[in-house]
């Protein structure tokens, strides 16, 4: 093994993530269309492949969210199949799973250090920037000159729905938030601090009340997670306050419960209808669903069981509470920088899964690519950060047997696997 083993992949998979937002650029090769993002995600999984073969790294790639990740490629593989359009289904399942799933294997492996993490993640933070500021910079402007009305959607730049902003953002502000409380270094904290400067006001002037929802549940978790959580909690609520009151924040959310423009909880076109017509269709399809045809009812659940079937709902869910799981371990157990980089995946779990309560916080290319490089990490930190068993004291009462006994039925060997590693030098 190299002193630096992987040294332009993980260059490569930085970029990656900093070109999120480049799925935008699309052209054609042929018949086959492709973007600029699926170009870098090829580079990186071409890159990793020759260094492997250069460093004589034998991979073992069986991993505790091997199978579920198999189970829930397969499941996207029929939502591919039967998609009314079959060309187009494969396509999506080309772009939302099968390569951002190749990323996030690539970045198990790649990722061994807590460094190289913050590499990938301050990448996505690039690009969480590039799109929430420019944002952030129209909205002021049109709400400087009287020309936003918060009845009607805010303008967006780069993409087609303000809603997309928060979205991406989300994720981002849990695992900033998390290192700026707990990272040791300065550097880190810095960076998350400059971060969230940015990032937050963009979120909020989305207008995205699904996005207000994320932001108030990562906000109220790493509250309670601080020895200062009362402090903290009161702050919060003041700053909500004063934001609610004194900003077209409050009218925003108040058309929320309204029949305004016909796209809130109420309207014809709003959230209750979509979560209607998704009962609909799995009641005429239950197993596999709509398929990858473009149509999500705007929740978590509904989103992946019409689009998938009902594997891949159970096959996400498995990888969302197997990630959780070891990321919570990984938070009261792991050493150094590892630590806090645990917790905000916790965090940017928190934030997908409370946007996803009334959004689709995954079927798009760049959030596919988020979600499974947030994924990546996690486990990358569980296969080289986690203690020996008896550097942990036992919990009393025998919780922790019992915790290990739920762990194990959900995870298979994460703790050993973890420490074996993924990569096995010959």
């Amino acid at each position: 093994m190299t002193a630096k083993p992987y040294r332009f992949t993980i260059i490569l998979a930085a970029l990656t993530t900093a070109l999120a937002p480049s799925y935008l650029v699309r052209w054609h090769v042929g018949f086959y269309p492709t973007t600029l993002l699926e170009i870098c995600i090829l580079l990186t999984a071409v890159t990793f492949a020759v260094e492997t073969a250069r460093q004589r790294t034998r991979l073992q790639w069986m991993l505790p969210i091997t199978l579920p990740a198999l189970l829930f490629l397969l499941a996207g593989l029929i939502a591919g199949l039967v998609a009314p359009n079959r060309f187009a289904g494969l396509g999506l399942f080309r772009a939302f799973i099968v390569e951002p799933v190749l990323f996030a294997f690539v970045l198990i492996a790649v990722v061994t250090t807590p460094e190289r993490a913050k590499l990938v993640l301050a990448g996505l933070g690039l690009a969480g920037l590039a799109i929430g500021l420019p944002n952030a910079a129209v909205v002021l402007g049109a709400l400087r000159t009287h020309s936003y009305d918060v009845t009607q959607s805010p303008p967006v730049v780069i993409y087609t729905s303000p809603n997309d902003v928060p979205l991406f953002l989300g994720p981002l502000i849990g695992i900033a938030g998390a290192l700026l409380l707990y990272s040791s270094d300065f550097r880190t904290r810095v960076l998350s601090l400059v971060f969230l400067a940015g990032a937050v006001p963009a979120a909020l002037l989305s207008f995205s009340r699904g996005g207000y929802l994320a932001l108030a549940a990562v906000a109220i978790v790493l509250a309670l997670s601080h020895r200062w959580r009362i402090w903290l909690l009161a702050a919060m609520a003041a700053a909500a306050l004063v934001l609610v009151i004194a900003t077209p924040i409050g009218s925003r959310i108040a058309l929320q419960f309204q029949d305004v423009a016909g796209n809130t909880i109420l309207g014809p076109r709003g959230r209750l209808f979509l979560w209607s017509r998704g009962l609909e269709v799995i009641r005429e399809q239950p197993l596999v669903g709509a398929g990858l045809s473009g149509f999500y009812p705007h929740n978590i659940v509904l989103n992946f069981w019409v689009a998938t079937g009902l594997l891949g709902l159970l096959a996400f869910g498995w990888l969302l509470i197997a990630t959780f799981l070891v990321s919570w371990r990984g938070w009261r157990e792991a050493v150094g920088e590892w630590r806090p980089l645990h917790f905000g995946v916790l965090m940017a779990l928190v934030a997908i899964v409370a946007h996803g309560l009334v959004d689709v916080p995954y079927f798009k290319n760049d959030l596919s690519l988020e979600f499974w490089a947030i994924v990546g990490i996690a486990w990358a930190g569980a296969r080289v950060a986690v203690r020996e068993p008896s550097e942990t004291a036992a919990e009393p009462g025998g919780r922790r047997q019992v915790s290990a006994q739920i762990r194990s039925v959900l995870l298979g060997r994460t703790h050993a696997g973890a420490r074996r590693g993924l990569e096995q030098p010959q």
